[in-house]
């Protein structure tokens, strides 16, 4: 009988504390973490799939001349860019989040959308691990498609290749439905991010074909390519919008632009810009992404001609530009000439905002400075520039680094205050603090605060949890934090992975430790650069003949160096 997705109540857990932290274990209590999963598998043989029991489970302007003056790198002036004892780990009273369906432009906030999208996302998670006939479960679901539910669940695997991209051609097979540019963005932004190229281009081509490519579907393209360093794909997008009789205008270049330097090509960028001048007018954008790009290689002599070049075309450098070079400089190790500008914005303007406050703190605050950057925050208070919780965060990380624990609780309570409660940056900064002090108890408590305040927590927060329990040499937490990222509804990344790999490796857990590399290489991803050594111990006796079939599938996924290492195990 077909299960009906959409209708069906799901019961919740009859523990909410299970999961993360369900119980403190001893560090030499060795938990089978495998055992769930493969219940599961055995479950889901058959024609019909127990859904129920898959879904019970918890993984789930212009300037004149008389500029001011500035450093002497730019020419022409004006400015430039006690916690409480550790507590058990139990007891963990944590709504769920549903971090994979937030900002989607039209999609709906009714809880209803998010259960459906949940439970959708749960079954591709479950299915797609134990039975391979993912689609032929979908089908039986009764899934009411949609573009936005579509997005969501892209947005939710965006780490996972595979899945995401056999849900996607599933949904474009189904009666009644046919994707649109939405979704056909989310999934080109997918493939680009995990750089599968070669199936990105044939998608934007199939877009072509049926005319559903637009701006934003370049711009995420151009991102793509330039993010990898590949200067000539990503200007070949330009080709494609001629192709398509899209407009090559300044907003596109602009973005090409800013791709490039962002990924550290400052120099392609300028030469590109210097090609295509002829073919556009710069706008005060255009020079402001050439002066990021040359910061960002910390070129600082051209910085400053892209400075002195925008003043003579005529554009005055804005406070956006203003904070690129304060950064390019402090990046460069031009501290006293950003300090001066610094002053320099204070006394002629633009005026510092909250972002120049925030360059100069966090440097500081890097740097040990923290008397100094304390200094800076009195100042802002004193100009009736308010400070944000990324003030608040570069102080209190600072401060933690140095121990002084005083310090930044009295920061936290000043937020507080101020009417600036801390936002997920500061809690995973003061998280960041407590695992570098291999403090990995009190970075739960931190977590938990967390949870209570109703702030989401990204990926970055379970990993740092991850990492700091498994060098803490309790790999039952760690993996007890990789179990509480799944039951919250986070796919994990390539690190997430690396962390959980490398630290049951360590820990002489290699049966687990390939069972979780096997699953990264079937979701798509690239394998850790580990030593795995340790695991060729595992394949002894009858498992030896897996080593040929591991070795394949992970040369078909792309990863050649893994492939070659099991495939001469096999050899020996």
């Amino acid at each position: 009988m077909a299960f009906h997705l959409r209708n069906s109540r799901i019961p919740k857990p009859p523990n909410r504390n299970d999961g993360l932290f369900a119980a403190s274990r001893s560090p030499g209590e060795e938990v089978p973490l495998r055992h769930r999963r493969e219940a599961q598998g055995k479950q889901a043989q058959g024609s019909s799939l127990p859904l129920y029991l898959l879904l019970h489970s918890f993984t789930a302007s212009r300037i004149n001349r008389a500029h001011p003056q500035i450093p002497s790198l730019l020419p022409h002036s004006t400015s430039l860019p006690p916690l409480p004892q550790s507590l058990p780990l139990a007891n963990s009273f944590l709504p769920q989040f549903r971090p994979f369906c937030k900002s989607v432009g039209s999609v709906s906030s009714d809880s209803e959308f998010e259960e459906e999208v949940e439970r959708v996302c749960r079954v591709i998670d479950e299915t797609f691990g134990v039975d391979r006939n993912m689609e032929a479960v979908l089908d039986e679901c009764g899934v009411d498609l949609s573009h936005e539910l579509v997005v969501c669940v892209l947005r939710r695997f965006k780490y996972a290749r595979k899945p995401a991209f056999r849900f996607f051609n599933w949904a474009a097979d189904q009666p009644g439905y046919a994707h649109d540019c939405s979704t056909y963005n989310a999934m080109v932004d997918l493939l680009g991010k995990n750089r599968q190229f070669e199936s990105m281009v044939s998608m934007l081509q199939e877009m072509g074909e049926k005319g559903l490519l637009s701006l934003e579907t370049f711009i995420v393209s151009i991102k793509a390519f330039a993010s990898a360093k590949e200067r000539r794909k990503a200007v070949g997008v330009l080709d494609l919008m001629s192709k398509y009789k899209f407009r090559i205008g300044v907003e596109a270049i602009n973005c090409l632009l800013d791709a490039l330097g962002r990924a550290g090509l400052g120099k392609e960028a300028h030469q590109l810009f210097q090609h295509l001048e002829h073919r556009f007018t710069p706008d005060l954008k255009t020079y402001t992404v050439l002066l990021n790009g040359w910061c960002e290689v910390r070129n600082l002599m051209e910085a400053g001609r892209v400075w002195n070049g925008m003043i003579d075309s005529g554009f005055k450098p804005d406070v956006v530009a203003h904070n690129i070079m304060l950064r390019g400089l402090l990046k460069g190790g031009k501290r006293c000439d950003a300090v001066k500008l610094f002053e320099v914005m204070k006394s002629r303007g633009p005026s510092p905002n909250v972002r120049s406050y925030t360059i100069l703190i966090d440097h500081l605050c890097k740097h040990g400075d923290t008397a100094e950057a304390m200094s800076y925050l009195d100042d802002m208070h004193r100009s009736g520039c308010e400070p944000d919780a990324a003030i608040y965060t570069c102080l209190m990380i600072g401060f933690g680094n140095q121990r002084e624990m005083g310090v930044v609780y009295r920061l936290l309570k000043e937020m507080k205050e101020k009417g600036c409660p801390p936002d997920g940056r500061a809690y995973n900064g003061l998280i960041k603090v407590m695992t570098s002090q291999k403090m990995p108890d009190d970075a739960v408590k931190i977590y938990k605060r967390m949870i209570r305040s109703d702030i989401q927590p990204s990926l970055h927060t379970y990993n740092m949890m991850m990492k700091s329990y498994f060098v803490a040499s309790n790999p039952e937490m760690g993996c007890a934090v990789w179990e509480e990222m799944k039951r919250r509804g986070f796919c994990p990344d390539d690190n997430s992975y690396t962390v959980l790999i490398g630290g049951l490796i360590r820990q002489g857990r290699s049966n687990e430790a390939y069972e979780y590399l096997e699953e990264m290489i079937d979701k798509g991803m690239k394998a850790p650069r580990l030593d795995y050594n340790k695991i060729a111990d595992y394949f002894s006796g009858p498992r030896r003949n897996a080593l040929d079939e591991f070795a394949e599938k992970a040369r078909f996924s792309g990863n050649s160096e893994v492939a070659t290492l099991f495939a001469n195990w096999s050899r020996r």
